[in-house]
């Protein structure tokens, strides 16, 4: 009797063991994984795009079809009003709910996401984003660009040759012979971020460590009334309102509408604003120079937004969506993509953008050459452009006997004040 029970109770045993076995099989092959037990080729049938500009939603959209058609994984792109697009993100990552790929704006909104933030640094694509372009979290890339953009002195080829504003005095005469023409040598607007917001960019970006100089900025270590490249700034700040008509009278569209018209012989703009110059019948070539304080001949570059990785999801998720963005930067579709339907100026070198605006061509020959200065104004305090440098510039091209210097020192009062 106990040889039987023993013999019945081994049979069940062996029974339970092969339908365990059975239900690791069925389970093994309904997760993607491979049925030879290689951990490596694990994939997911699924991934979710959460990103902010609302702009390239459908072309988004219409992309993840194509890659869904090509590789059988599915992407759902989540819609998103843009507005506090931060806060949502924030709020579906903490609650475990967050995408597969999102976007970031700047190193600070990374910062802030560095617990999520997939190291992207060994992946084949990365040798390819444009010099300085790349976002960085201790020294990992956690984010590549959307693509990039520039702002500079947008020019009259006809009226303006480089040699003409490569540096204060040569760009000081430029405007008194344009003032003396009748013909506006800069032209300036008197939205916030068009009057002083990117034109401040200059003198921080300018810094060995922009980052650390605002750091210390922040914490009165310094100031820029007692910087050397803040006090050239000042003089530039004061010749332009000396030899220019005041911008507080300007609209964006003037300006650009009066630079179209050969009235203004320079603006201080971004390859953006070409959107509004082919609405105009232009009869000279326009380009785009950099502003050359203290000599410096390096366009502004930076980038509105990076795409990122959810590292917190399981590794076969994760996996996935680096697959779509490597297939995104590296395949003709992703090119077309990036170039033809978001209408983005490619922040890859290895992308192509054959008919590219002559301004849109400028800021993409400087960021793959490497000759850009960084965005520095995306590390500003927030909402310090319209809550506290544009008053004080609407009052130093109110005040007629204001000097550069004492404006540079009236930011230094906006600067405490924005962050007190």
């Amino acid at each position: 009797m106990k040889f039987q029970k023993r013999t019945r109770s081994s049979l069940f045993i062996i029974a339970l063991l092969l339908l365990l076995a059975a239900c690791s099989d069925s389970d093994e092959g309904s997760t993607g994984k491979e049925s030879n037990g290689d951990s490596d080729k694990a994939s997911t049938q699924k991934i979710t795009i959460f990103q902010s500009k609302v702009e390239i939603s459908d072309q988004l959209e219409a992309l993840a079809e194509e890659y869904t058609s090509e590789t059988g994984v599915e992407v759902e792109v989540w819609g998103t009003t843009g507005d506090d697009y931060f806060e949502q993100l924030q709020i579906r990552l903490n609650s475990d709910q967050g995408p597969s790929i999102f976007s970031l704006q700047n190193v600070m909104e990374a910062e802030k996401m560095k617990s999520y933030v997939a190291d992207l640094s060994s992946e084949g694509y990365a040798k390819d984003i444009a010099p300085g372009m790349e976002l960085k979290v201790d020294d990992k890339i956690v984010g590549v660009p959307y693509g990039v953009e520039g702002f500079g002195l947008v020019y009259n080829k006809d009226l303006v040759k480089p040699e003409d504003i490569a540096d204060y005095d040569s760009f000081v005469s430029t405007l008194e012979k344009f003032k003396a023409d009748g013909i506006t040598g800069l032209g300036l607007s008197k939205e916030a971020y068009f009057l002083i917001g990117h034109i401040s960019n200059y003198p921080f970006s300018l810094q060995s460590d922009h980052y650390e100089f605002i750091d210390k900025l922040t914490s009165g270590d310094v100031t820029m009334a007692e910087t050397k490249e803040f006090q050239e700034f000042g003089k530039f700040m004061e010749a332009i309102k000396v030899n220019t008509p005041s911008p507080l009278d300007v609209t964006y569209d003037k300006e650009v509408g009066d630079f179209a018209a050969g009235k203004s012989a320079m603006i201080h703009q971004g390859n953006w604003a070409y959107g509004m110059l082919s609405d105009f019948d232009i009869d000279f070539e326009v380009g785009m120079l950099p502003f050359p304080l203290m000599g410096t001949d390096k366009l502004a570059v930076g980038v509105g937004n990076n795409w990122a990785v959810n590292g917190k999801k399981d590794e076969a998720e994760t996996k996935a969506a680096k697959d779509f963005l490597n297939w995104m930067f590296t395949s003709e579709t992703g090119h077309r993509y990036i170039v033809e339907e978001f209408g983005f100026v490619p922040a890859l070198t290895n992308i192509e953008a054959n008919d590219l605006d002559s301004l849109s061509q400028d800021v993409l020959n400087a960021s793959n050459s490497g000759q850009t200065i960084p965005w520095a104004q995306n590390y500003y305090p927030a909402n310090i452009v319209p809550n506290d440098f544009a008053p004080k510039a609407e009052e130093f091209f109110l005040t007629k006997d204001m000097t550069g210097q004492e404006f540079i020192e009236n930011l230094d009062d906006a600067w405490k004040n924005a962050v007190k």
